[in-house]
C-alpha cells in the first residue's frame, strides 16, 4: 500500500509548481542576488564616508545620512507623498495614452504601404525635434496644468512603441495570414487572432523602453513648467542649494521608473507565458 500511495502521489507532487514564497526564497538565497546587496552595500557606504574622505562639501555631495534626513524633512514640510503621487499618475497616464497612440499608428503604418510612405517623414520629423523645446510650447498653449507634462511624456513614449508594432505588422507570417483566410476568418477575427498576438512581443520590448521614457517626459514638462511633482521638487532644491532635496527627487524618480519597468515585465510574464523564459533551461525563476 506505501509504494501505491508513494506512486500515486509522486506525479501529482512534481508538477506541484513552487509557490511564489518559495520561488522568492530560492531568489534571496542565490549567489548573483547576494553580490547585488553586497554591491549596494559598499556604494552605500562609499557615498556616506567617501566625500568627507576627499574633503567634498555636503553642498556638492552630500552623505547618504544627510539625504535621508531630507527625505523625511520633506515628507513632513514639503508634502513630499503628494508630489511622489502627482508624478506616477502623470508618468501612467502619459505612459497609457503615449502606447495607445503608437500601436494605432503602428498598426495603421504597418497594414497601409500609402499611409507609411505619406506619414513616415513627418512621424520621423516630429522624434527628431528635441522634446524639450515642445514642453515651452505647451505650457503657452495648456498653461501651468498637468497637460503639458502628459503631452511631452505621450511624444517620447509613442516612437518606440509605434517602431515596434510597426516592425511587427512588417515581417508578419503571410502564410499564417493565408492559413486563417483559408477557414473564412473575418478581418476581426484574423487581427485579434494573427496579427495583434504576432506583435505583442515586439510591443512588450517597446514598452519596456515606454516605462521609463515616460518618466524622464514627465520630469522634463514638470521642469519646465509646474509648480507640483518630483520635477519641480528638483527646480527649487537646485534653486535653494539644497543639494540633498534633489538627490531625494532623482532617487524617487528612479524607483518610479523602476516600479513602471517591473510593472511591465511582470504584465509581460503573464501575457506572454506561452514563451518559455530565459531562465527556464538553467532552473532560474
Amino acid at each position: 500500500m506505501d509504494t501505491i500511495d508513494k506512486s500515486a502521489a509522486g506525479p501529482h507532487a512534481a508538477t506541484t509548481a513552487p509557490s511564489w514564497w518559495t520561488r522568492t526564497c530560492r531568489a534571496l538565497m542565490r549567489r548573483e542576488t547576494a553580490l547585488s546587496i553586497g554591491v549596494l552595500v559598499v556604494f552605500l557606504a562609499a557615498w556616506e564616508w567617501g566625500p568627507a574622505l576627499f574633503d567634498i562639501p555636503a553642498y556638492i555631495i552630500p552623505p547618504v545620512s544627510e539625504v535621508f534626513a531630507e527625505f523625511f524633512r520633506m515628507i513632513t514640510v514639503d508634502r513630499l507623498f503628494y508630489h511622489v503621487g502627482y508624478t506616477a499618475a502623470e508618468v501612467i497616464v502619459g505612459f497609457a495614452l503615449g502606447t495607445l497612440l503608437g500601436m494605432l499608428i503602428g498598426y495603421i503604418l504597418g497594414m497601409s504601404p500609402t499611409a507609411e510612405f505619406v506619414l513616415s517623414p513627418y512621424i520621423l520629423a516630429l522624434q527628431i525635434a528635441p522634446k524639450v523645446a515642445f514642453a515651452p510650447l505647451f505650457v503657452m498653449w495648456f498653461g501651468f496644468t498637468v497637460y503639458p507634462k502628459i503631452l511631452v511624456a505621450v511624444l517620447i513614449v509613442f516612437f518606440p512603441i509605434m517602431v515596434n508594432v510597426l516592425g511587427a505588422i512588417r515581417t508578419l507570417d503571410h502564410d499564417l495570414v493565408n492559413l486563417a483566410r483559408s477557414f473564412n476568418a473575418s478581418r476581426l477575427q484574423l487581427f485579434w487572432k494573427v496579427e495583434f498576438h504576432a506583435a505583442m512581443p515586439p510591443l512588450f520590448a517597446g514598452l519596456r523602453i515606454g516605462s521609463t521614457l515616460a518618466v524622464i517626459g514627465v520630469v522634463v514638462g514638470e521642469m519646465v513648467g509646474g509648480n507640483t511633482g518630483l520635477g519641480y521638487l528638483l527646480v527649487f532644491g537646485s534653486g535653494s542649494a539644497n543639494t540633498a532635496m534633489v538627490f531625494v527627487s532623482i532617487i524617487l524618480l528612479t524607483l518610479i521608473g523602476i516600479l513602471a519597468y517591473v510593472a511591465v515585465v511582470w504584465t509581460e510574464r503573464r501575457v506572454l507565458h506561452y514563451i518559455p523564459a530565459r531562465g527556464a533551461a538553467t532552473g532560474g525563476i
